[in-house]
This record gives C-alpha cells, sequence and structure tokens, in this order.
C-alpha cells in the first residue's frame, strides 16, 4: 500500500477456484502466497512471489531473490508517481447486504480516516509501548485496519499468531505481556471454559483490554468472562468491511456527559461520523429509541464495489450515506444498540456466509428440488448455516450425501453443520424465502453444534 498498489486479502482456507476468482475479479497483477497456499494460488494465471522455501514453490519467484534483485538496482530512474490519498489501497472483499462477494474499494483517505478516530489513538506515554495480538486474521478489515495499521500507526508492536490454538494463544499473552487482544466471542468462550486455561497464571497478565467484534457477545459470556477477568476492559464494536473497520465501539467515551456505554450496546458513534436510523421501506428517518436501518457517513465510507455499479448504488445513496442492512437504535444517553439485520448473512467465527452462495449449490444438485439456507445461534460459533431442502420425488441421497456434496464445493467455514428434509420452504407472496420463519421453527426442533 505505502508503493501505491493495492492489497486484496484472501483466505488461504479458501478453495483454489475462490481464489482464483477473486483473482480474475479484482483483476490482481501478482499473487504473494507461502508453502501452505502455494497449491492453490500456482494455475491462477497471474506471477506468484513465494514466501518461504524457495525450492518446494517451483515456478515462482522468491521474495529474498526479489529483495536481492531490488538491492542491487536500487531506486527507479524515472520516480515513481505520489501516492494520493484519493487512490485506492486496498480491496478487501465482502459479501455485503446482497450476499454475493464483492470488491471493497477502498483509498487511503478511508483508512487514514477510521485510523484517526479517538479509539486507535493511544497517549504520548504509551507511544511505542503498546502491545497488540495479531490474533484477527490480515485478510479481514479487522484484522489489517483494526490490528495492524493501528498499532504501526503508534509505533506498537504485533505479535502475530498463523492460527488459533488456545494454547498458544494464552502463551502468547503471558510471554509477549500482551496488552490489547481483539478477539471474537468463540475465543473468549475458550478463555472461559476451556480447561486448557487453567494451566497458565492468568493473574499475571500484563491484557488491559479485549475487544470483541465481528459477531454478536452473549451477555452471558461477558458476564463469565468479567468474574474471570476482572482486571480486563471488555470492549464491544460495530464495523463493517464497506466502512474501512470499526464504526461504533465502547472505547469511547462521551466527554460532554462522562457517561460509559451500556454493556448491553456496541458503543457511542465515533468522533467525525454521521450516524442515522431509517426506516427501510420508506427512507425515513427515525428518531431516538425507535428501531430501524442503521445508515453511516464519513470519510470512511468505501468508494464502492469494484466494478459493480448497481449494487454500489443500493448501498451508497445519492447523498453518501452508506446503508448497513443493519437495524438498530440509539436511545438518550447515545448508546447505540443493534438489534437484527436485514441481511441474512451468517456470521460464522466472524466470517460472513452468504445463504444465497450455499442455495445455489444445492440447488445445482441433481436430487434437490428446492432449499433454503438460515443461521442458528450457536455458543461457539456464534451461528452456524444450516439448510432445509426439498428432495425430488424418487432420489435416494441422504441429508449427510448432499452436505458433503457441498462441503466439497467451498470452504470449511461455509459448510452446512445440520440439514433437514421438509416437502416445502415457507416463501412470501413475492416468492421471497421466510426464512424467520423457518429459523423460528427450526430452533424449536433441535440445536446444532458447531463443528
Amino acid at each position: 500500500m505505502a508503493a501505491g498498489a493495492i492489497f486484496s486479502g484472501v483466505n488461504p482456507r479458501s478453495l483454489a477456484a475462490e481464489i482464483r476468482k477473486q483473482v480474475e475479479d479484482s483483476e490482481a497483477r501478482l499473487v504473494v502466497a507461502n508453502e501452505v497456499a502455494y497449491d492453490k494460488v500456482k494455475d491462477v494465471g497471474v506471477p506468484v512471489i513465494g514466501i518461504g522455501d524457495h525450492e518446494r514453490m517451483p515456478g515462482t519467484i522468491g521474495w529474498d531473490e526479489l529483495l536481492a534483485a531490488a538491492d542491487r538496482t536500487g531506486p527507479p530512474m524515472v520516480p515513481l508517481e505520489p501516492v494520493q490519498q484519493s487512490d485506492l489501497c486496498a480491496l478487501p472483499y465482502s459479501s455485503g447486504t446482497t450476499g454475493v462477494s464483492k470488491g471493497v474499494m477502498l483509498s487511503h483517505r478511508n483508512l487514514v480516516s477510521n485510523l484517526c478516530s479517538s479509539m486507535f489513538a493511544v497517549g504520548p506515554e504509551l507511544r511505542g509501548q503498546v502491545v497488540t495480538l495479531g490474533l484477527m486474521p490480515f485478510f479481514h478489515i479487522y484484522g489489517i485496519t483494526g490490528i495492524c495499521c493501528a498499532t504501526l500507526r503508534h509505533k506498537g508492536t504485533v505479535v502475530v499468531m498463523d492460527r488459533f490454538d488456545l494454547r498458544t494463544f494464552l502463551g502468547a499473552l503471558v510471554a509477549h505481556r500482551v496488552m490489547f487482544a481483539p478477539v471474537v466471542p468463540p475465543v473468549m468462550l475458550a478463555m472461559v471454559k476451556n480447561p486448557v486455561a487453567d494451566e497458565f497464571d492468568l493473574s499475571s497478565l500484563a491484557l488491559k483490554s479485549v475487544m470483541t467484534a465481528a459477531a454478536p457477545l452473549a451477555p452471558d459470556l461477558l458476564a463469565a468472562f468479567q468474574r474471570k477477568f476482572p482486571g480486563v476492559q471488555v470492549e464491544e464494536a460495530y464495523g463493517l468491511t464497506e466502512h474501512s473497520c470499526i464504526t461504533l465501539t465502547h472505547a469511547v467515551e462521551d466527554p460532554e456527559k462522562g457517561h460509559i456505554a451500556k454493556k448491553n450496546s456496541v458503543g457511542f458513534i465515533l468522533p467525525n461520523l454521521e450516524v442515522k436510523f431509517v426506516d427501510p421501506e420508506t427512507g425515513r428517518s427515525l428518531p431516538k429509541n425507535t428501531a430501524g436501518e442503521l445508515c453511516v457517513r464519513s470519510q470512511c465510507v468505501m468508494q464502492g464495489y469494484y466494478r459493480k455499479k448497481e449494487e454500489t448504488e443500493r448501498t451508497i445513496d445519492a447523498k453518501g450515506w452508506l446503508h448497513t442492512g443493519d437495524v438498530g437504535y440509539i436511545d438518550d444517553d447515545g448508546d447505540v444498540f443493534i438489534v437484527d439485520r436485514i441481511k441474512e448473512l451468517i456470521k460464522y467465527k466472524g466470517f460472513q456466509v452468504a445463504p444465497a452462495e450455499l442455495e445455489a449449490i444445492l440447488l445445482s444438485h441433481p436430487s434437490v428440488e428446492d432449499a433454503a439456507v438460515f443461521g442458528l445461534p450457536d455458543e461457539e460459533a456464534g451461528e452456524v448455516p444450516v439448510s432445509c431442502v426439498v428432495r425430488r420425488r424418487g432420489a435416494e441421497e441422504s441429508e449427510a450425501d448432499i452436505m458433503e456434496y457441498v462441503a466439497s464445493r467451498v470452504a470449511s467455514y461455509k459448510r452446512l453443520r445440520v440439514l433437514h428434509l421438509v416437502d416445502a420452504i415457507p416463501k412470501s407472496v413475492s416468492g421471497k424465502i421466510l426464512r424467520r420463519e423457518l429459523r423460528d421453527e427450526f430452533i424449536k426442533m433441535a440445536k446444532p453444534a458447531a463443528s
């Protein structure tokens, strides 16, 4: 990004076909990958820079070789054009409010504006002192903005983990004197309930605060965490890729009232943002304590979805308001609450799973006549994707067979955790799947466990 390039992170758990799709859609010029992802990217059709053992990644450009070549050639003969704030710097992919993965165009100004919010500021006495745990993946906007860029901005240290393992996680907190740990609710659950935590002397932690985002935090889990870690401040935050990262957070106090955000809210509106709640049907602005679609306007709002004009116009209106698809309200104290969402994306351990994508795969199965996918609450994962399927007459495939069919075509976090055969899928007069009706009925029947 500093060199004027555009960074588009990819989940290494994605299938080769999913990575190729992103490479093609983003019009990427090259791919940077390590040995773990090499087999998935070696045939994407663009040059690959290999990080790690170059001999085990034939056909790639070695990272060390690249650096040596840069040292030999020195600075370019023709000066590079200066990077402007209006230039794009990141193209993360998000399902947005429509369920189809799209490139979110973020400029340098977008990220700088987000980083300049007081959430990411530290006092002069802590400059260069803060140690942050880099658990959240850097292909996710939470990781690249809220952890990597935010910590580097105040000259702090990021302790990077390649994947979550509770022992490694707790060991890193102790050994590196981590002060700030952005996490997700499933990690907090493990810290509270997993007996592995008892192997560590957690009383000596330097941890000052954790911030949870990307999925709702259950009140019971918050209370249990505070009992076990009474000296650690828990901050909830709300954000989205289309807004460059965090939008609302507990990390900000109302300077006029000296008010601390209520624990069951997602906090206050950050500085330099405008927020309103509107009637989703009419677009009319609503008063306090009235639930409506959350809309935000600021310098953090994306430039649009890459090469998708219609989707951009549906998400950002003519006056610059970003329509989030989430339903919430603001109370008399300025606390914001998120109560529901218009969009029907499933949040599995912080990752977005689009029902429309899984439904399309199910409907491609020759024995599936109709299908609906929705999320069910789960203590560990936040939500898990489940499905109701209408099987064609005479078909003999079992629920397990159809689930395996989907699993072979998607990344592991998108896999269906439960599938139930039904006689019909409830739909509205206009043909829209009544997912809430299905979800409520399914909750009565059984509660799945995440795997």
